[in-house]
């Protein structure tokens, strides 16, 4: 679904990502994992059209996305979750779904948007209880919520994430990591940005380790977590309240 070819990356002289190349195929669960300034942002932000400085190929379903604007990319199927989340917090929650499906209004697809609408709803119940409420009065957790449904207004193919786990409590990570698995079950194919190292490879069926803006490994999910320079570089201590509260 998505294939990306010698990626190469730059802000001004500084080279963000150098060569990188990797894919997910349909109904994947992929993560990308690394430290921060590794370049991970810099590489979903290509994806959507948000860094317009790349060399190289970013093709989606074949389709090149060389040149295009995000509306464009949103359009073919490409949704993001940013990190920071992004929203716009003197709108209500049902606005702030409502944006995320603003190129699907274009196309008149009202019906459509309030049957996904309820879908949202019914993936995040807080966010119907909340549904009036200023987006920036919800609690760090809800605000995820809002983020991730926002995104899947849109109807994503893929569905991108940028570090979903930063900043909430270990069990709302787990609430957010076992969305990300239902989604999955449902079909839906997710590119995954996490510092959470051992979060994101417990969930992934592959991942890709980026280093200095260079892919160092990649492999099945399940050989990421044991292989010891992995375990020694991302999994260390910090992850033990999150890996507990999983048993």
């Amino acid at each position: 679904m998505l294939r990306i070819r010698n990626l190469r990356c730059h802000y001004g002289r500084i080279r963000a990502i150098n060569g990188v190349s990797l894919s997910v195929r349909p109904g994947e669960l992929i993560a990308l994992i690394g430290a921060n300034g590794a370049g991970k942002s810099t590489l979903l932000q290509s994806i959507c059209g948000l860094h317009g400085q790349w060399e190289g190929e970013i093709l989606f379903q074949k389709e090149p996305l060389k040149g295009l604007k995000p509306p464009a990319i949103v359009g073919m199927g490409v949704s993001l979750v940013p990190e920071g989340r992004m929203l716009f917090p003197p709108m209500s929650v049902l606005d702030n779904l409502r944006l995320g499906a603003y190129v699907r209004y274009r196309r008149r697809e009202n019906r459509e948007i309030a049957r996904d609408l309820d879908s949202v709803f019914e993936l995040f119940p807080v966010l119907r209880e909340r549904a009036q409420q200023p987006a920036g009065t919800l609690s760090g957790g809800e605000q995820q919520m809002l983020a991730m449904g926002r995104a899947l207004m849109a109807r994503p193919r893929m569905l991108l994430l940028d570090e979903p786990s930063m900043g909430l409590a270990p069990f709302i990570v787990r609430l957010i990591l076992d969305i990300l698995l239902q989604l999955k079950e449902q079909g839906m194919t997710i590119l995954l940005v996490e510092q959470n190292a051992r979060a994101a490879l417990q969930i992934a069926d592959r991942g890709y380790v980026i280093e200095n803006g260079r892919i160092v490994l990649d492999g099945p999910a399940g050989e990421l977590l044991v292989d010891q320079d992995v375990k020694r570089a991302y999994l260390g201590k910090d992850y033990r309240e999150f890996c507990e509260g999983r048993t």
